[in-house]
């Protein structure tokens, strides 16, 4: 009885018109294959505000959307993104679909669904470019590491960019040195001091409810320690969830 309690203070705490994103991880991919425009679609049927992807770089320049730094797991073929041409990239089967552009999936994105960017290997200027090109700055969420974070700022200041929170001393320090709205969690590091400084800061708290936390419990203990987003490889279930207690 404790613990509903506590939820249910929480939930009263923040106001009745508290709304908690539901992020698609990798898109809707129990259904379909990762990072694939198929998977985005779902996740923009299954009622998702973000879906996440993750953006590499052909050796000739391309923006890719790939996990891995190689095609291995989720293609027909082999070899390393970086090394490989966008034609041959292209080439490759995705169980039946195919390896999407960045633009691509922004295009799909426009009007419809926020998109989560994991930055796995993008220069600064080619990130901000296919945003402004796609007219999407307005409606993403750029992850990555704080030197790559910092120049992508320095390009677009409006963008929101969102580190890794890590420690207390290490979200200390990027609130020292960057200009943040919002910030990122995961299991290691979803931890009630690091939370408390960013709600003393007043970020928004975007965490990964991935592996044995995404189920319900996992999802209230998030939404009871403040979360303003929530990551999940079951989209459609979450915004369920979210819904039944006027929050989504």
């Amino acid at each position: 009885m404790i613990p509903f309690l506590l939820a249910l203070l929480s939930v009263c705490a923040f106001g009745a018109d508290r709304r908690i994103a539901v992020i698609a991880h990798r898109g809707e991919h129990l259904s379909h294959p990762e990072n694939t425009l198929e998977a985005f679609q779902a996740a923009i049927d299954a009622g998702a505000d973000f879906f996440e992807l993750d953006v590499r770089t052909s050796a000739d320049g391309k923006l890719v959307l790939m996990h891995d730094a190689t095609v291995d797991r989720m293609t027909d073929g082999k070899g390393e993104i970086a090394r490989m041409s966008f034609d041959a990239i292209r080439k490759l089967s995705v169980h039946g679909s195919r390896v999407p552009t960045f633009e691509e999936a922004l295009h799909l994105a426009r009007g419809k669904i926020g998109v989560y960017v994991d930055c796995k290997k993008i220069a600064p200027g080619d990130l901000v470019s296919a945003l402004e090109q796609a007219r999407m700055t307005a409606h993403v969420l750029i992850y990555g590491n704080s030197g790559f974070l910092k120049e992508v700022s320095a390009l677009r200041p409006e963008l929101k960019v969102m580190p890794e929170a890590g420690s207390p001393a290490q979200l200390a320090t990027l609130l020292d040195s960057m200009k943040l709205k919002v910030v990122a969690f995961d299991a290691r590091d979803f931890l009630d001091p690091v939370i408390d400084l960013a709600k003393k800061a007043g970020l928004d708290i975007y965490v990964d409810r991935l592996g044995p936390a995404d189920n319900e419990a996992g999802w209230q203990d998030a939404i009871g320690r403040g979360a303003a987003g929530i990551q999940t490889d079951h989209p459609a279930a979450l915004a369920a969830y979210l819904k039944s207690k006027a929050l989504h």
